[in-house]
């Protein structure tokens, strides 16, 4: 059963960060699942360390992307809005090519704050981070 108050296909998704941090990260959405959302960025130079690696600070960009959306399809969007709270990142595996691939399910749906888990794996389906993020639900 889908968790969804509001449907929106991965192109629809895509097309709101237009012009936004996502959009010029090169996020895409790609997949909308009944409880879950799947979302890619490409690994290239402004997003990489100077040694050049996948930065840290850009997965989190991901993951905190992945979980906003997620959480704001969750809930009824003409009565809240939601804010990203907390975000942890454990940075696994290097990255220097390709793209990552972002999983994003819920772990706690209240009323007042959403859990997330994200997984995000290099384009061979290794992990190279995994993130919490706590998502703030207020009234809009």
């Amino acid at each position: 059963m889908a968790i969804w108050q509001q449907t929106l296909t991965p192109a629809e998704l895509t097309a709101l960060n237009e012009g936004r941090l996502a959009g010029i990260m090169g996020i895409r959405f790609t997949e909308v699942g009944d409880d879950y959302l799947v979302a890619t960025m490409p690994v290239r130079r402004e997003n990489t360390q100077p040694y050049g690696v996948l930065h840290g600070g850009a997965s989190v960009v991901l993951a905190e992307t992945i979980a906003s959306v997620g959480a704001q399809l969750a809930v009824d969007s003409s009565l809240k809005v939601c804010f990203g709270q907390e975000i942890n990142a454990n940075h696994l595996r290097k990255v220097d090519r390709g793209i990552v691939t972002a999983t994003a399910r819920p772990w706690h749906l209240g009323r007042s704050s959403h859990v997330w888990h994200v997984q995000i794996a290099d384009a061979e389906g290794r992990l190279s981070c995994i993130s919490r993020v706590t998502m703030a639900i207020v009234d809009r």
